[in-house]
C-alpha cells in the first residue's frame, strides 16, 4: 500500500502479536490514515510477471541451481553404470606414460628448455636495433628468421623424434605457439617505441605504456620504464611468464600477493587436473574403445560422446583461464585479470570467439586485425583472415603431435565464418545463444571423433 499511495519508504521495526510495527514521520502517518480506505480495497498495481523480459527481473539463481542438480542427477546414472561395467579405471600413474615413452629420454622437456635460445635472440636483436648497430631491415629479417624457427624446429622435432609422445608434442608445440605470439608482439611494440623516439616524442603515449599502480600508502609498485630501458633480461622473462600475449613497457601491477587467493587457485588446479584425468580414463576411453568398430560404419550414431567431451572442455576452460592464469597473475602481481568475458551469453559466433579467450583476442586485434584495417582491408576479409590464422594454429597443434594431416581442425575453424554469417543474419537473442551452444556441444566432439577415428585406423586398423 505504501508503494501504491506513494507516501515514501518506511522502515520495519519488529512484529508484535502478528502485527508489523513501522516507523514513519507524522506527515506520512497522516497521509496513511487519510488513505487507509484505499489500502483496504486496492491490492493491485501495474506490473509484469517475473519471467517476462519487461519485468526487469534477473535473479534466476534458484533456476540455475536446479539445472545443476538435474545435470548431476542425470549423469549420476551414467557414472554408476560405467563403474559397474568397467570397474575403477582411474590410474594417475598411467598418465606418466603419456609424457615419457622412454624414461631416459625427455624430448618435450628438452625442446622447452631450448626455447630460451629464441627468447634471447629476440632480446639481443632489439638491443642492437635500439643502439642503431643494425638497420631496421636487418632487424626485421632476423626477427622473421627467429619466428620461423620457433614454428619449424619444434614441428620437425615432433615429427622425427619417435620417443616424443603425442601429449608431450601438444604441450611443447603449445608453449612454442604462445612464445611465437609473445615475441611477435615484443617485436612490434619495440618498433613502435623506436618510431615514437624518432619522432622526438618526450613521453610514450598511453597506447604503449600504462601509468604506475599506487600502493595503499601512496608509493608506486614499480618505477616507470621508458624505451630502451625495457630491454633487459628481467623485463623479457617477466613478459614471457606473464599471462598475456601483448607486450607493453609498463604492465599494470597489483599491490601485493594475496596468499589465500593463491592457495585457492592452486588447490583448484590440482583438484580439477585430477578430475580431468579421471573423467578421461573412466568415461571417455572406454566409450571410444567400445565404439571403434561400428564407428567406422556409423559415425553419426556415435556422437553421444559429446556429453563427456563438452564437460571436459568446460572443466578445462575453468582450470586454464580462471585457476591457472589467475594463479600465475597473482604470483607475478600482474594486474589485468580479464582473461575471459561472458562468452556463455554469446548471441553470435563472433561474440563467442571474441570473449572466451581474451589474451588471443587482444593479440589478434592489436597485431593483425587493426593493421589490416589501416591498410584498407574491409572488415569481412580481415575477420576471415583472423579465422584463417586461427585455423592454421589449431591444425598445427593437433596434426603434428599426432603425426597425421587430416585438416579436420582447420576446416572446423573455417566453417565458423559461414556459421557466423548465418547466426548473425537469421538468429537473434536466445535463438542465437542456443545456436552457439549447439555448435559447441556438437561441433567439437565430432571434430575430436574424426581425429580419433583416423588415428585408430592408422595405428590399429590392420590388427582390428
Amino acid at each position: 500500500c505504501f508503494k501504491v499511495l506513494n507516501i515514501g519508504p518506511v522502515s520495519q521495526i519488529r512484529s508484535i502479536g502478528g502485527y508489523t510495527v513501522f516507523k514513519m514521520s507524522p506527515y506520512k502517518m497522516n497521509n496513511y490514515f487519510k488513505c487507509s480506505h484505499v489500502c483496504l480495497y486496492s491490492c493491485h498495481a501495474v506490473q509484469e510477471s517475473l519471467l517476462s523480459s519487461a519485468s526487469g527481473f534477473s535473479n534466476y539463481r534458484g533456476i540455475l541451481n536446479w539445472c545443476v542438480v538435474m545435470l548431476v542427477l542425470s549423469n549420476a546414472r551414467l557414472f554408476l553404470e560405467n563403474i559397474i561395467k568397467y570397474g575403477i579405471l582411474v590410474d594417475p600413474i598411467q598418465v606418466v606414460s603419456l609424457f615419457l615413452k622412454d624414461p631416459y629420454s625427455w624430448p618435450a622437456a628438452c625442446l622447452i628448455i631450448v626455447s630460451n635460445v629464441f627468447i634471447l635472440a629476440a632480446l639481443y636483436t632489439e638491443r642492437r636495433l635500439a643502439v642503431g648497430t643494425i638497420s631496421e631491415t636487418t632487424g626485421l629479417i632476423l626477427h622473421i628468421f627467429n619466428l620461423s624457427c620457433i614454428l619449424v624446429i619444434p614441428a620437425a622435432t615432433a615429427l622425427t623424434v619417435t620417443s616424443m609422445t603425442s601429449v608431450g608434442g601438444v604441450i611443447s608445440l603449445g608453449i612454442y605457439t604462445v612464445l611465437f605470439l609473445k615475441l611477435y608482439s615484443y617485436k612490434d611494440a619495440n618498433r613502435w617505441c623506436r618510431e615514437i623516439r624518432q619522432a622526438k616524442a618526450k613521453r610514450l603515449t598511453r597506447s604503449y605504456s600504462c601509468p604506475n599502480v599506487a600502493r595503499s600508502n601512496g608509493s608506486a609498485v614499480q618505477t616507470h620504464v621508458s624505451y630502451p630501458g625495457n630491454l633487459t633480461h628481467r623485463d623479457m622473462y617477466y613478459f614471457v611468464f606473464a599471462p598475456t600475449l601483448c607486450y607493453q613497457l609498463n604492465f599494470p601491477r597489483s599491490s601485493r600477493i594475496r596468499k589465500r587467493f593463491l592457495m585457492r587457485r592452486l588447490l583448484e588446479m590440482l583438484f580439477l587436473m585430477q578430475l580431468l584425468v579421471g573423467l578421461i580414463q573412466q568415461w571417455m576411453v572406454p566409450t571410444i574403445q567400445n565404439s571403434m568398430k561400428p564407428f567406422q560404419v556409423r559415425l553419426i550414431e556415435h556422437t553421444h560422446t559429446h556429453v563427456p567431451n563438452h564437460l571436459i572442455w568446460l572443466i578445462f576452460f575453468y582450470w586454464f583461464f580462471h585457476s591457472s592464469l589467475n594463479f600465475m597473475a597473482e604470483l607475478l602481481q600482474f594486474g589485468d585479470r580479464e582473461f575471459y568475458r561472458d562468452w556463455w551469453n554469446s548471441e553470435t559466433v563472433t561474440y563467442f570467439w571474441a570473449n572466451w579467450n581474451i589474451p588471443v583476442h587482444k593479440w589478434c586485434l592489436r597485431h593483425f586485425y587493426k593493421p589490416m584495417l589501416r591498410k584498407g582491408t574491409n572488415k569481412f576479409l580481415a575477420q576471415s583472415a583472423v579465422f584463417l590464422v586461427s585455423a592454421f594454429f589449431h591444425e598445427y597443434l593437433v596434426s603434428i603431435p599426432l603425426r597425421m594431416f587430416r585438416l579436420w581442425a582447420f576446416m572446423g575453424m573455417m566453417a565458423q565464418v559461414p556459421l557466423a554469417l548465418f547466426v548473425s543474419r537469421f538468429l537473434n537473442g536466445n535463438y542465437g545463444n542456443a545456436a552457439v551452444w549447439i555448435s559447441l556441444i556438437i561441433g567439437q566432439p565430432v571434430a575430436v571423433l574424426m581425429y580419433v577415428h583416423d588415428y585408430y585406423v592408422l595405428h590399429y586398423g590392420s590388427s582390428a
